[in-house]
């Protein structure tokens, strides 16, 4: 037995699998999080589960700046380096940008003497003692220890940290050459540091949790959500935080691979809207593109993560009006306390949720999660409070906010889709989480996409997706190749190094994949490609300029390339597979009656339908609501939604 819970902002997921039966439900989310957990396996779980969780701890620390008090200790001459970043300029006609403040101020900056040279391991380091008494006196939380070449070798840091740990018992302490062995020096200097911001916040978040699961029946240590998309264990997610920054929606990626896989679906794009934000990913052919190097609140993080564009969008999403009179829609939201107006919890701000419920996309009676019944007349209040600077009507705003926070979610998957060089009408959508289906086709239409699929237990479907991952590791080195001569032999040591980091955790490799980051001789930048041991440098080079044409519109296959990064992907076998999940079988009645959606086209009766009652094969045509315990769909006019024998939902129009 093995249950799932999925932290989000607003709600905290729950799927239970017992062998033969998956049982889902939501709890509100509370500021610890562990109080959700314990709450949603109460009421969800059995005992003897083993548990299997996605938490935004990691996330919330970073954006809260309430990460451990972090002393950096560097290469001499390079304490600012943190700080100096990249010459990149991301709003370039913005007066106003203002850059990320450094996660380590320049008080708490130590440089150490004897710099290593390229190509070599340098010379052993001297003034360590004092180093060591420098950083002791500024009373330190975490340490991060970063040092020039430290991808190549990575004595020289092993030889600070020892000095370091002598005098700082017990203080966690982050090198570089272990958290990323990955060259350009600043962003595996800030990866590093924000590793090691997150390790005594992490750590102690997951070491309090893996004592109290167990007095609500769970079974062993709990297993925690890579970023990458799969699981790794308790002790190395508390080592490595920037690992599992991502872990929650990582898990909605999974699922949705698996289901497009079912389908027999090559392309789709994931959509997961809950109560905070909305996460799109784009998967090819049963993988999620996975990114090696992101940005977590404008900090440079290095570690392996499914490739998920996140935009302020939510549910909970707070609308306002600019002094330029324009409505918006985030990126601030209400969170689940006080939450949206309509929760009756003390919000008065109008939101997107408290939007679907004035125009009726969602019902006055009805439970939202299964646990928040929803107070119509405060929603009503709510979108009032813009009627006088905008000039509308409470109707006409909520009709604003929908539609402004549908082309945010279009901008977020035409980034993940048109502006890589894909075309999005090749793709379904996947939508899911509680408010995905509400707003899901209006999406797809707009992008002129293949078709919508609104997944079974699509309220929770990121706690499925935690069920159906599998234990996995990851390794990367960087080698600055431009001949095969060394290629297949740093191929098969990075393999080696994923292979005993999954056996560390306990499991054994089923599948192991190699990728080359490559690049043109010159170029400032790598594209990914897979690469089987043995096959050779020209055949590397045949799949990178067939990758490189098909990104960036354009190869140059004459010209010499560079590969500076091998990774390997070790992935044991999940213990549990989409073919084991239960077929749809219907229960209860499907006709709910109707009531009245304001539409964009005025007023519409609409069909509401209790989701569980559909047979495999029932179809409804909208205008239409389709409800069930932690979600809903709304389809416009002529949208057709087919009952699959999976239990998802395909909509076509």
């Amino acid at each position: 037995m093995r249950t799932a819970i999925d932290v989000g902002g607003t709600f905290t997921d729950v799927a239970a699998w017992d062998g033969a039966h998956l049982r889902t439900g939501k709890v509100t989310t509370t500021s610890d999080q562990s109080e959700g957990v314990i709450a949603g396996l109460a009421a969800h779980s059995r005992h003897g589960a083993r548990l299997v969780h996605g938490t935004t701890a990691a996330t919330n620390a970073v954006l809260q700046r309430s990460g451990a008090r972090t002393i950096l200790v560097t290469d001499a001459g390079f304490e600012d380096l943190i700080e100096i970043g990249r010459q990149d300029r991301p709003s370039l006609y913005d007066l106003d940008a203002t850059r990320t403040t450094p996660l380590v101020p320049r008080g708490d900056r130590v440089g150490v003497s004897g710099r290593a040279r390229p190509g070599v391991s340098g010379e052993r380091i001297a003034g360590l003692d004092e180093v060591a008494e420098r950083v002791a006196g500024l009373d330190p939380e975490a340490v991060a220890v970063s040092l020039l070449y430290a991808f190549e070798h990575g004595g020289r840091e092993l030889e600070v940290a020892a000095a370091l740990a002598s005098r700082l018992p017990g203080i966690p302490i982050s090198i570089s050459s272990e958290v990323v062995a990955e060259f350009r020096e600043y962003e595996r200097l800030s990866t590093t540091v924000l590793n090691a911001y997150l390790v005594p916040v992490v750590a102690a978040y997951l070491e309090r949790l893996a004592t109290v699961v167990t007095d609500v029946g769970v079974v062993g240590p709990p297993s925690v959500m890579r970023s990458s998309g799969g699981l790794t264990s308790l002790e190395t997610a508390a080592r490595l935080p920037t690992s599992i920054v991502l872990s929650g929606p990582a898990g909605g990626v999974v699922a949705s691979s698996a289901l497009g896989t079912a389908l027999g679906v090559r392309s789709v794009i994931s959509f997961d809207m809950g109560g905070t934000s909305t996460d799109v990913c784009r998967i090819e052919g049963g993988r999620p593109l996975v990114a090696y190097e992101r940005a977590i609140d404008g900090l440079p993080c290095l570690m392996p993560a499914v490739a998920i564009h996140t935009v302020g969008a939510g549910g909970g999403s707070v609308a306002w009006v600019d002094s330029g009179g324009a409505l918006r829609v985030g990126p601030r939201s209400a969170g689940a306390l006080p939450g949206p107006a309509s929760y009756g919890r003390g919000g008065v701000e109008p939101t997107v949720t408290d939007a679907d419920l004035v125009v009726g996309r969602i019902g006055s009676d009805v439970r939202l999660g299964g646990t928040v019944d929803l107070d119509e007349a405060a929603a009503l209040r709510a979108m009032a409070g813009l009627t006088a600077p905008t000039g509308l009507s409470a109707d006409a705003v909520a009709l604003g906010v929908i539609e402004v926070v549908e082309a945010h979610m279009e901008r977020a998957v035409r980034k993940v889709s048109v502006a890589q060089g894909v075309d999005p009408r090749d793709s379904i959508l996947v939508a899911f989480g509680g408010a995905g289906g509400l707003h899901a086709t209006a999406l797809a239409r707009r992008l002129d996409m293949a078709g919508v699929v609104i997944p079974a237990h699509a309220g929770v479907f990121s706690a499925v997706g935690l069920l159906l991952a599998a234990p996995r590791a990851d390794a990367a080195r960087s080698v600055l190749l431009r001949t095969g001569e060394a290629l297949d032999a740093y191929a098969r040591q990075v393999v080696v190094e994923a292979i005993a980091a999954l056996g560390a955790n306990g499991h054994d490799a089923e599948t192991v994949a190699v990728l080359a980051d490559v690049r043109y001789l010159g170029q400032s930048h790598e594209t990914s490609v897979p690469y089987r041991i043995g096959d050779g440098w020209d055949a590397l080079a045949a799949a990178f300029h067939d990758a490189h044409l098909r990104v960036n519109g354009f190869a140059r296959r004459g010209d010499p390339i560079e590969v500076a990064t091998i990774r390997a992907e070790a992935i044991a076998r999940p213990e549990l597979v989409w073919s084991e999940l239960p077929e749809h079988v219907p229960a209860g009645e499907a006709e709910r009656g109707a009531r009245t959606v304001l539409t964009t086209g005025g007023v519409v009766d609409a069909r509401v339908v209790w989701r569980s009652g559909l047979a495999p094969g029932a179809e409804v045509v909208g205008p239409a609501v389709i409800e069930e315990p932690e979600s809903t769909t709304f389809l416009g006019a002529r949208e057709c939604a087919r009952m699959h024998d999976t239990g998802a939902l395909e909509v076509s129009w």
